[in-house]
């Protein structure tokens, strides 16, 4: 029986439910409508987004934001990484650099010492650690880098160790000139100042290898190709290669062949016997070996091919174990000056790591033999081919020399006026007299290191 008391909320429900049936009912009709309207207006309807889309759009940007994060921290790490070996390497301050500018070309001196600080005993004593013709440390390789960012091209020019300079210090030592190694004695500092004073060369950042640091770069590396035409062998490097073709050099081999300056080839034979160390030259001309007259100027062009080999063979290095030994074993016998930073080293990897070895231009100052009273056989610089090659690989980066090289006469003349060329050329020098009587050269040959053909080069 129906008193009013129990079917209240029963009536409610239904009239709820009711409800809810005429709005959803209402609410299709107008949305059906909406739609006729938008078809007619040309409209596209967007259809209502779903829990499950938005769900999905979610997690791609939580795996984007993963993804970025990781390579944010993997960067940092590397960048890190880097630092941490950067600062491993032993920092000299060398005064006289001028700091470099963005953009601009930089001049890298690397100096090559013969100090034998870091080698096992055997190696130590095979490459004279035991003479006393070896105490102390003197630049057996003196080379400036020049390295343009904005042409992409890199210039090497190297200076013999017996090419004779006006000295800024230890005159009472050495005299007013010497030859160019003897500044090392003093460190890396008084070889850039010299190079400045004597040629105008501006040195930006100094290298300095040693014996150890040479190897070490080989093995970080994992050895280097070099082709050689014929068997070769230094009695007093310890070089010694019985077949010609490409050949992977170890560590110790390589700093034979940097260091040879006493070479000999092979021309007759297609596998020369290891000839001893104890050889005289009439039993090595008896069995075919032929000697490299050249001495230092054959030892730079051996030297150039080395360095395209190390370049070629560093370039390929990708895999990150390879790479951690390579920058683990590069620290240990290598000295950077303070100027350089992490920062100028990545943009210059970066800036010339698909650079072609073949392209890096190699230049040996010109030079001509001469006398000293005091120190026998040198080298003196010849003008103005010494200024036309300066000018070609340096142009406006030259400054005036303060303290010029001697040459054959002793007389130390400031080096004539060159005017920077715009092309290349072989072509005769032609020269024209100024009023103030300097000589101003308007066509500038370039000479280059041909190498010989019984040389060794990168493969």
């Amino acid at each position: 029986m129906a008193d009013g008391r129990t079917d209240g909320p029963r009536r409610a429900a239904n009239n709820s439910a009711a409800a809810r049936r005429r709005a959803v009912a209402n609410e299709q009709r107008l949305l059906a409508l909406g739609e006729a309207v938008d078809r007619r207006t040309g409209v596209v309807s967007k259809k209502p987004r779903t829990g499950r889309r938005f769900n999905t759009k979610r997690n791609w940007i939580i795996a984007a934001a993963t993804v970025v994060l990781a390579f944010v921290v993997l960067i940092g790490g590397g960048y890190l990484y880097a630092n941490y070996r950067f600062d491993q390497f032993h920092k000299v301050t060398v005064a006289g650099e001028l700091q470099p500018i963005s953009g601009q070309p930089i001049n890298i001196l690397t100096i090559g010492s013969d100090s034998r600080v870091g080698l096992s005993g055997s190696v130590a004593n095979e490459t004279g650690a035991s003479s006393n013709l070896v105490a102390g440390q003197r630049s057996d390789s003196v080379k400036i880098i020049h390295i343009d960012p904005s042409a992409g091209t890199i210039s090497v020019l190297s200076i013999p160790r017996d090419t004779m300079v006006s000295l800024l210090a230890n005159q009472s030592l050495y005299g007013n000139a010497n030859r160019i190694n003897v500044n090392f004695g003093s460190g890396p500092s008084l070889v850039a100042q010299t190079i400045t004073a004597n040629w105008g060369i501006p040195i930006n950042n100094t290298v300095v290898v040693s014996f150890s640091g040479l190897m070490d770069a080989v093995k970080a590396v994992g050895g280097v190709k070099v082709y050689f035409p014929y068997p070769s062998y230094d009695p007093y490097s310890g070089l010694y290669v019985s077949h010609a073709g490409c050949q992977m050099l170890s560590p110790y081999q390589a700093l034979a062949l940097s260091r040879s300056r006493h070479f000999y080839y092979n021309d007759k034979v297609a596998h020369a016997a290891w000839p001893g160390t104890t050889a005289s030259d009439a039993a090595l001309y008896a069995a075919g070996w032929q000697y490299d007259p050249t001495s230092d100027f054959g030892r730079i062009i051996r030297q150039d091919a080395f360095l395209n080999a190390v370049v070629d063979r560093a370039k390929h290095i990708y895999n990150p174990l390879t790479l951690n030994s390579f920058v683990s074993n590069l620290p240990h016998g290598i000295t950077l000056d303070s100027n350089f930073s992490l920062n100028e080293l990545i943009g210059l990897a970066v800036r010339f790591h698909s650079v072609n070895p073949a392209a890096i231009k190699y230049f040996t100052i010109p030079t001509v033999s001469g006398t000293s009273p005091a120190l026998g056989d040198v080298l003196y610089t010849v003008q103005p081919q010494m200024q036309e090659l300066l000018v070609n690989i340096f142009g406006s980066q030259l400054k005036q020399p303060t303290n010029p090289p001697p040459n054959t006469t002793g007389a130390t003349p400031m080096p004539p006026v060159i005017s920077t060329p715009t092309t290349t050329t072989t072509a005769p020098v032609k020269t024209k007299h100024s009023s103030s009587g300097a000589v101003t050269t308007t066509t500038t040959p370039v000479p280059t290191d041909s190498g010989y053909s019984f040389d060794p080069k990168a493969c």
